[in-house]
C-alpha cells in the first residue's frame, strides 16, 4: 500500500501514564510502541503529516476519582506521566493536539474541543491512519469522529491496545460497522521505501 498525498497519521494518547507503570496503564500498551514508531518513521520518511493527541489534564480534572469521575488521576499537564512516550521518536514537526484541558470537560476524541479538524482540512487531508491507546476509549471516539467528519479512516490494528479485551473487540466491531478500514504494519509499511 502506498501512502497518498492526502494521508496523515494520528497517534492517539501514547503517553507514559497509559503504559506499564503509569497511573492508568493499558494492558499490553507497551507492545504498540515499536509498531507505532515504525508507522511514524514511514510517514516521516514519506513527508506525510503526523499528529499526536494527548490528555493534558488540570490536577482537579472532572474525570478523576478525586473529583467524582471514574479514573485515577492521570496525564496531568506538564507531569512525567503526561509525556508522550519518547521511544516513539516523534519528529520535531509533529503537531501535538491537547485535549480535555479544562477542569470541567472531558474528551475521549482527539477532535473534541480541539482544532484538529481544521488543521487536517487546511492540509487537504482526506485519509487518516489511527493507532494508539486505548482502543475502546480515545481510539474509538477519535476514529468515529473522523468518520463523522468525512475522513476515510484506517485503523492500525497492530498499533492499538484496549483496557478491557471484550470492550476493545466491541469497539473494533463498531468501527467495522461504521466503515473504517483495518490494516497492519505489513500492509502499510511494505509499500514504503
Amino acid at each position: 500500500m502506498m501512502l497518498r498525498d492526502n494521508d496523515a497519521l494520528l497517534v492517539v494518547d501514547a503517553q507514559r501514564d497509559f503504559l506499564p507503570g503509569g497511573a492508568l496503564a493499558v494492558p499490553g500498551g507497551n507492545k504498540v510502541v515499536p509498531v507505532l514508531a515504525a508507522y511514524i518513521e514511514a510517514f516521516a520518511r514519506n513527508g506525510r503529516p503526523i499528529f499526536a493527541s494527548r490528555d493534558w489534564h488540570p490536577a482537579d480534572h472532572c474525570s478523576f476519582q478525586t473529583s467524582g469521575g471514574q479514573w485515577p488521576p492521570h496525564c496531568i499537564a506538564d507531569s512525567r506521566g503526561a509525556m508522550i512516550e519518547p521511544a516513539l521518536q516523534l519528529p520535531a514537526n509533529t503537531t501535538i493536539v491537547d485535549k480535555a484541558t479544562s477542569t470541567d470537560q472531558d474528551a475521549y476524541s482527539a477532535f473534541e474541543g480541539t482544532a484538529l479538524d481544521s488543521m487536517l482540512r487546511n492540509l487537504g487531508i482526506r485519509r487518516l491512519f489511527i493507532g494508539g491507546l486505548a482502543t475502546e476509549y480515545c481510539v474509538l471516539n477519535s476514529a468515529l469522529d473522523a468518520l463523522r467528519l468525512g475522513y476515510e479512516v484506517v485503523l492500525l490494528t497492530d498499533a492499538i491496545s484496549a483496557i478491557d479485551e471484550a470492550a476493545g473487540a466491541r469497539a473494533i466491531e463498531k468501527l467495522h460497522r461504521a466503515h473504517a478500514e483495518f490494516m497492519e504494519a505489513a500492509t502499510v509499511l511494505n509499500g514504503q521505501r
